[in-house]
């Protein structure tokens, strides 16, 4: 409601907003109407953090302004007050990603401060990556020394009655004496495992180490959680988020911040690694994927191209790792085009072998390729029981050895298979990355090829996410091997299920 002048972001000056400020705190004293303008901020969030919140930025002492100064919104954080509001009231999921500094830690907690101050019994969650981000004594990057501050911050009319930082804000909590709301925090493996909350702030989400689990935890937490976080590559649950187009998205870049300017990126530019700038700054996902195996583009020409099925309906089938922390994945289709990718928790193998064989039996596979190294293996009894007692399903069951000796011949023309990969998981792979390669060419109109050796691909995100995620490089011996999933966030399953449908039919039965 305080009417100023137009700031200059760039090089700001404080004085006539805080003289406004001033004034304007005044006249509601004596004039004694906060029961009005409580109402009044209640339906107006951007309102009541543009007249009262305040933010702090050390790096401000530098440039000869206070570390403390008001919070004033550029057009683009007000859009997203407006936005996460929306997704509050309509309690529905949304996710932001950013370019780095853009204060989406400060407005997160400015938007959970209004609710925590205007709403009774609310609770809103902050959950990120380490403890140390959520909430550490005396430090200023944690997002509850954040909310305190700007707590303490306000006008003393506009904090709860009875309000004492040091009664009502222990650690990971800050509680209102007035209305019973609250703003709560967790990290890591616990994020989603404590309070229900009426809205959970997941911060930095593309950097969880196990964000499946938290995921799951999540769902039964909140009706409305708010992923905000940069880019971290594409092997995590938040890209898969913002590629499946199924959730409100918000873009935050850095030409929407007129604080940062041409000078500002080319200085930017000069100090970082280019794939940090381009990942963290330009919002590039890809930039972080060195030494991916399939590129991006190729990955989209394949999703829904027209190619005619022919030959047996196959499937490939991934085996979880782990059980209970890992998924299975069963590929099905016929020819080159691959229908659909079914996932499902861990289990034992021997429920494993029983579930995909029913799935497999429905469909009408006739063939099955599974990969037999480690756990894999244990499917195999299980799948010759179930092939001696039914008597009405007989498919042709593979294993394969992923990890074993490569093949005798040429995937690249010029080179001996021998002489490329380090071993067989290395060479198939390849083998995909040329399918995927051909279908680039022929979509573009670059080259023409036979149909058997295209791809196609449903629109499936997480399938996308994970063939994008692939990566090689190359050993001491000058051979390409793949990169190890002990190095990933993300086991590929689903991917991997697509390696195993393309192997070569079995000539005999198991």
């Amino acid at each position: 409601m305080t009417q100023l002048s137009p700031i200059d972001f760039t090089s700001p000056s404080y004085k006539s907003v805080f003289i406004s400020r001033a004034k304007m705190l005044s006249k509601v004293r004596s004039g004694k109407k906060w029961g009005a303008l409580k109402r009044y901020y209640r339906d107006n969030p951007v309102d009541f953090i543009n007249d009262w919140g305040m933010t702090f930025d050390p790096r401000n002492v530098e440039r000869g302004l206070p570390a403390k100064i008001p919070f004033l919104l550029f057009p683009k954080q007000a859009e997203w007050v407006e936005w996460v509001t929306a997704r509050w009231k309509a309690q529905e999921d949304g996710i932001t990603e950013k370019s780095r500094d853009m204060g989406l830690s400060w407005l997160s907690v400015a938007v959970a401060v209004h609710l925590w101050l205007f709403y009774s019994d609310t609770v809103v969650g902050f959950g990120s990556r380490k403890e140390e981000y959520v909430d550490r004594s005396g430090s200023p990057k944690c997002l509850f020394w954040k909310a305190r501050q700007f707590i303490d911050m306000l006008p003393v009319e506009l904090r709860p009655n009875g309000w004492d930082s040091q009664k009502h804000a222990p650690h990971m909590r800050i509680i209102n004496p007035e209305n019973g709301s609250a703003i709560v925090g967790e990290a890591g493996d616990n994020i989603g495992r404590g309070d229900r909350a009426s809205i959970y702030f997941k911060d930095e989400s593309a950097f969880y180490e196990r964000a499946d689990l938290i995921e799951a935890a999540i769902s039964q937490t909140s009706n409305c959680k708010i992923d905000i976080s940069t880019p971290n590559g594409t092997n995590n649950a938040f890209y898969r988020k913002v590629i499946a187009g199924k959730i409100s998205k918000f873009r935050f870049h850095w030409h929407d911040d007129p604080r940062k300017g041409q000078e500002w990126y080319d200085r930017q530019c000069d100090i970082l690694p280019p794939h940090i700038v381009a990942q963290e700054i330009d919002l590039d996902y890809n930039a972080s994927n060195e030494g991916a195996l399939i590129p991006p583009k190729y990955i989209q020409a394949a999703v829904k191209i027209n190619i005619e099925k022919s030959g047996m309906i196959r499937a490939g089938l991934d085996v979880a790792d782990e059980v209970g922390a890992d998924s299975n994945a069963l590929c099905v289709g016929q020819g080159s085009v691959i229908d659909y990718i079914k996932l499902w928790n861990g289990e034992n193998t021997t429920m494993t072998a029983r579930k995909s064989w029913g799935i497999c039996k429905d469909e009408d596979v006739e063939h099955i390729t599974y990969d037999s190294i480690g756990v894999g293996a244990g499917v195999r009894g299980e799948f010759s029981q179930l092939k001696s007692k039914d008597s009405e399903y007989k498919p042709r069951i593979k294993p394969l050895a992923v990890g074993g000796a490569v093949t005798k011949g040429s995937v690249i023309k010029g080179r001996k298979n021998k002489d490329m990969f380090a071993n067989l998981k290395a060479q198939k792979w390849w083998e995909l990355r040329v399918k995927f390669e051909k279908t680039f060419e022929v979509v573009n109109g670059i080259a023409e090829h036979p149909e058997d050796e295209l791809i196609s691909i449903p629109n499936d995100s997480m399938l996308i996410a994970e063939l994008a995620s692939i990566k090689h490089t190359i050993n001491e011996a000058g051979k390409i091997i793949m990169e190890s999933k002990k190095k990933m966030l993300h086991s590929p399953n689903a991917a991997d299920s697509v390696l195993l449908f393309f192997e070569k039919p079995a000539v005999y039965r198991l």
